[in-house]
């Protein structure tokens, strides 16, 4: 099996190992996320077009439905996950072949914020298929977000923290300088003050949106542009960088 990055939506973000990763695979294996999200399929598909080889396959599945209503939320992500890893084991088991290679193309990277590498284990675990596989990494969301804001993600001397929106609502920055958050539906930003934030949604796409400055300023322009860019695709990916503005005279 490749587990392999293709970056944050831009299909020039594909590296060149990804590209001769996707070369190599026989059988792809995509979760179809449903119609809202279906340009993430169909970007996928157009890799495996461009670069993959003649008579490969692309094994389309349904991805099983989060219970986003679940009181506890990470006894609701394990099951989910667990659920993935029956499909992902029914593939392995029926689609692949003697000698061949199974495919899976990840959003951005597949070690950051991602579950594919945590499913394939648990897949092994159950000991009902064996395989082996390789990690290709992908360009993540956080690289192309300070990339397009033209600012670094470390600063000379200091920790970088990268959590959550849940964790950032319930815990706050704490003494960090720089703080990452990822899969935040609620804004957990509205609490913070003294940040400057570097905001980005569909990094990459044609979609792509950036807004950058003082949390206090910018705060409630990302949530208006956050919920219309929602209403209006039905989906959306964003990231933001905290940075600790420094005390003036």
């Amino acid at each position: 099996m490749l587990v392999i990055g293709i970056g944050a939506g831009d299909p020039e973000h594909l590296t060149l190992q990804a590209v001769k990763a996707i070369g190599r695979v026989d059988v792809f294996f995509v979760l179809d996320k449903g119609e809202v999200k279906g340009e993430l399929v169909r970007l996928r598909r157009w890799m495996v077009e461009e670069y993959g080889r003649g008579g490969c396959r692309v094994v389309e599945v349904r991805d099983p439905e989060r219970d986003r209503g679940a009181v506890g939320y990470v006894g609701a992500v394990e099951e989910w996950r667990s659920r993935r890893a029956e499909v992902f084991e029914r593939f392995i088991g029926e689609e692949l072949g003697e000698g061949e290679t199974g495919g899976v193309l990840v959003w951005g990277d597949p070690g950051v914020y991602d579950s594919t590498l945590a499913i394939l284990e648990e897949v092994l675990g159950r000991g009902v298929v064996a395989f082996e596989y390789e990690v290709v990494p992908g360009i993540s969301s956080v690289s192309a977000l300070t990339a397009r804001h033209r600012t670094s993600l470390t600063q000379v001397g200091r920790p970088v923290h990268i959590t959550t929106g849940r964790r950032l609502e319930a815990e706050g920055v704490g003494d960090v300088d720089d703080v990452v958050v990822m899969l935040d539906a609620r804004c957990a930003f509205g609490g913070v003050s003294g940040f400057d934030i570097y905001w980005g949604a569909y990094l990459g796409t044609p979609d792509e949106i950036l807004v950058s400055g003082a949390v206090e300023e910018v705060g409630e322009r990302i949530r208006e542009v956050r919920a219309e860019a929602r209403e209006r695709k039905g989906w959306i990916m964003d990231t933001y960088l905290l940075r600790r503005r420094e005390p003036t005279e």
